[in-house]
């Protein structure tokens, strides 16, 4: 399990409290850029499983502490542009940062420590009358020498400049980023790619490459030297509102989420002008895109792998929410977003709305941002997000994998009004449910899971967000354990208004209609 603690860029002041060090299981400590002074304390030496450990950019002063050089396994540490002094200890990073530090020695240290703390010399008392008798003169020796070493060091300066603008200028207009003025970037175990390399493997940018276009950016197919295929994200305007804040949301929350169901990030490039994401190539897409598909006049998704696909995504999400330390939303789970491996197996992608979420907070709240259709009442209405956000959007998700159409689609046809819920809902009470699923699959399915993933779905889209299972439950439920009891329990509780598919007020359609959060939600989503 990992266990991080993010707090850069908080302006929190004080010392660092010397407790820290009894969060026995921490991972990942960042507290750079904010205001903290006194000393590092011992006591993070304790942190065994400490990864991830950054300090920079802070005003802290004394010695880095001898503790730091028994932590194994560390990948990073970066102690850069503080006011550190004295002995630098051996410690055993990756990649380690002590640049703007210029009174630290030791080990890892470029200054000598002999060189800081010099002997102090003494002179016999001759030597002292003949310096006060040539003072004088020596002062003006001194004069004329320092200044034809300032002209010179001047003339230095601006031929250097001068060669260093011309080679900038017949450079191309992209050029890797040195590790060392990157501080934002945290690197980890992430190849670094250079720009050339991708831009090379996904030939120029063609785009007839392009896989998919979202509201940060454009993802392409590329192919790398070693002939690997790879999906490489580049984000537009990384620099505007967003941007930049999406690329180091994505890198953050992929690094920390592993899970064979989770879209895993392979690498980065991050550029003056460009910041790009590496994933694994998805050969077969995603769910949204191979609904409709078919594959020797049968559906590409049949009913046993869109069960798998119900599954696979469940078990991602269940560890996104309670398996992840801390614990992550990630606000627009759909079709468009359930990738889609060589084996039909469901891989969540697009972190870019995730958002962390500590064991002690209950939600979060924030701009609305996802997709019409898919966002949970209580999140249009408040702009508070939790997990049973994610468990909305997933019983969404339940209901195009058994219609076999999109959400956002919805209701194009003659026979179809108002939204998918609404309808499905309505065809549920009316025992209709041959009515609802995909006649592509021509009645090649299980009824009985077609009625237990309809009753999840349903459990899933309660309007009460506490009245909705937990993504544990959902994944027992969808195993067969427990669906009877959970559904008998919620007729019970889920109030007869919001069953009911009849009464205007009481439909999501109308619910959507009347929420002024609509056209925000619209345009800060777009396809992903």
């Amino acid at each position: 399990m990992h266990v991080c603690r993010l707090l850069q860029n908080n302006a929190i002041s004080g010392p660092i409290p010397d407790s820290i060090g009894k969060l026995e299981k921490l991972d990942t400590l960042d507290l750079s850029h904010n205001k903290f002074d006194g000393g590092i304390p011992s006591s993070l030496g304790g942190l065994k499983k400490l990864n991830y450990l950054r300090l920079n950019n802070n005003s802290l002063t004394g010695p880095c502490p001898e503790s730091l050089s028994e932590v194994e396994g560390l990948s990073l540490v970066d102690l850069s542009f503080n006011n550190l002094s004295g002995s630098m200890p051996k410690i055993s990073a990756r990649t380690f940062k002590i640049i703007g530090n210029p009174l630290l020695c030791g080990a890892n240290a470029t200054n000598n420590c002999s060189a800081i703390s010099p002997e102090p010399l003494s002179f016999p008392p001759d030597a002292l009358r003949a310096h006060s008798d040539s003072g004088s003169k020596s002062h003006r020796v001194a004069i004329a020498f320092g200044a034809s070493f300032g002209a010179a060091l001047l003339i230095i300066i601006i031929v250097g400049l001068s060669v260093w603008w011309r080679y900038r200028r017949n450079q191309q207009i992209f050029f890797d980023v040195n590790d060392q003025y990157d501080p934002e970037v945290r690197l980890g175990h992430l190849r670094r790619y250079t720009f050339k390399e991708l831009r090379a493997a996904t030939d120029h940018f063609n785009p007839k490459n392009i896989l998919g276009r979202g509201g940060f950016g454009i993802v392409y197919k590329g192919c790398l030297n070693d002939r690997t295929l790879v999906a490489v994200k580049r984000l537009k305007d990384y620099n505007a509102v967003g941007g930049e804040i999406q690329f180091q949301t994505e890198v953050e929350m992929i690094s920390l989420a592993v899970h064979r169901n989770l879209l895993r990030l392979c690498g980065f490039c991050t550029t003056e002008s460009e910041r790009l994401l590496v994933y694994p190539y998805m050969p077969n897409g995603s769910v949204a895109s191979r609904l409709r598909d078919q594959i020797h006049g049968r559906p590409a998704l049949d009913w046993s792998r869109r069960k798998r696909i119900a599954l696979g995504t469940a078990r991602g999400l269940l560890y996104l929410h309670e398996q992840c330390d801390p614990k992550i939303i990630h606000r627009d789970v759909k079709a468009a977003n359930i990738l889609l491996d060589e084996d039909f197996e469901a891989v969540v992608g697009d972190f870019g709305l995730a958002k962390l979420l500590d064991h002690r907070e209950s939600h979060v709240t924030t701009a609305v941002r996802g997709t019409v259709g898919h966002i949970a009442p209580e999140y249009l209405s408040t702009g508070q997000s939790s997990e049973k956000t994610d468990v909305f959007g997933f019983g969404i998700l339940l209901l195009e994998l058994i219609t076999g159409q999109k959400a956002l689609d919805f209701g194009r046809a003659a026979n179809q009004k108002g939204v998918m819920l609404d309808w499905v809902k309505k065809l549920h009470q009316e025992g209709k449910l041959n009515l609802m699923v995909d006649k592509d699959l021509k009645n090649n399915f299980d009824r009985v899971e077609l009625e237990e993933m309809v009753k999840v779905a349903l459990l899933c889209t309660q309007f009460n967000p506490s009245h909705r299972p937990k993504m544990s439950e959902i994944l027992r439920m969808l195993e067969g354990d427990g669906l009877a009891e959970k559904w008998e329990a919620s007729q019970k509780v889920e109030t007869p208004r919001f069953r009911s598919c009849e009464n205007p007020p009481q439909r999501y359609s109308d619910y959507i209609e009347e929420s002024s959060l609509v056209i925000e939600a619209i345009e800060l989503s777009g396809p992903r």
